[in-house]
């Protein structure tokens, strides 16, 4: 088949290179325009962009599709399909009806559970205890479309929005693979999604990262794994941001306020609401992420609270 391919974070790329390494052309890649980045505010490219260039694929950048130009080039590919991974620019229905099987999109999480930006995320500091990914049949909703396909998987005690990132981008890619042969010989069967059980997986801020040591410790060390690694879940010490990105559980009643520290043997812990949490990687302000130990060996803590 020919395939455009849309995409423009990592999450996109290990289904572009399952793609180029298949049997089907990937006519033209589709990603958002470069934008500037870092300190410097130089340009910087999409991961998509970046392996798109290494394959010598031609990579179109609309700011969006409301031009009638940007159909027309779209159409000049003449693609059987259209595959959308986290491309992040809403399509019209001129683009989505555009290929001759139209657009099939890969989304990070078991429909109708967490529509929308932050599946991943969301997941996690629910508390849910699998997730997966649905392949769908694009229409003009937000992630509405017929399922084509899912597969599960476990979210596991000590996973982060990061590790579950990578396991679930390739497990989209495996999904996809299996079925381009029932795409090509026009076999699929769509499965609409169920309108219960619906929500909505909002798009994180840095401001929700905030900890709030009154919650139960489940709750907190559900919020560092879900927000690393990004907004990454944060605190104040001596009125200083401090920046947690990991903890594990201690099964040990808190006796002190929540946020007060404690610690034991070049360990630090944190009260929370029932128990103490064990933070075993920090980053103070301006300064490198750092394990629990090498902070606790420069700075004298204990009995301070988080929060303030």
């Amino acid at each position: 088949m020919n395939i455009i391919f849309a995409g423009t974070p990592d999450f996109s790329v290990p289904t572009l290179k399952a793609l180029i390494a298949s049997e089907h052309k990937i006519c033209a890649v589709y990603t958002q325009p470069d934008r500037p980045a870092g300190r410097g505010r130089k340009l910087q490219i999409s991961p998509i962009k970046q392996s798109a260039l290494e394959a010598n694929i031609p990579v179109e950048q609309p700011l969006n599709f409301k031009s009638a130009e940007s159909l027309e080039t779209l159409s000049s590919y003449q693609p059987d399909l259209m595959i959308v991974v986290a491309y992040g620019i809403i399509l019209p229905e001129s683009i989505l009806n555009a290929p001759r099987f139209g657009c099939i999109n890969i989304h990070a999480s078991l429909l109708p559970r967490w529509r929308g930006a932050a599946p991943i995320q969301r997941a996690i500091l629910s508390g849910d205890k699998q997730t997966g990914v649905t392949l769908m049949q694009m229409d003009k909703g937000l992630d509405t479309g017929d399922m084509l396909s899912t597969l599960t998987c476990p979210i596991a005690p000590k996973d982060t929005s990061s590790s579950l990132h990578d396991t679930l981008s390739t497990l989209g890619a495996s999904a996809l693979l299996d079925l381009l042969p029932l795409v090509e010989n026009d076999q699929l069967e769509p499965v609409s999604q169920p309108s219960s059980d619906v929500t909505y997986a909002h798009k994180l801020s840095k401001q929700e990262a905030s900890i709030d040591w009154n919650q139960p410790a489940t709750e907190v060390q559900r919020a560092i794994q879900g927000y690393n690694p990004w907004p990454v879940a944060h605190t104040l010490i001596n009125e200083k941001p401090l920046r947690i990105w990991q903890a594990k559980a201690t099964g040990e009643r808190s006796g002190n306020n929540p946020g007060q520290i404690k610690t034991e043997k070049n360990k630090l812990f944190i009260a929370c609401a029932d128990y103490y949490i064990e933070i075993t990687e920090l980053q103070p302000a301006n300064k490198r992420r750092m394990p629990a130990s090498d902070y606790l060996a420069a700075h004298q803590i204990n009995g301070l609270t988080l929060g303030s």
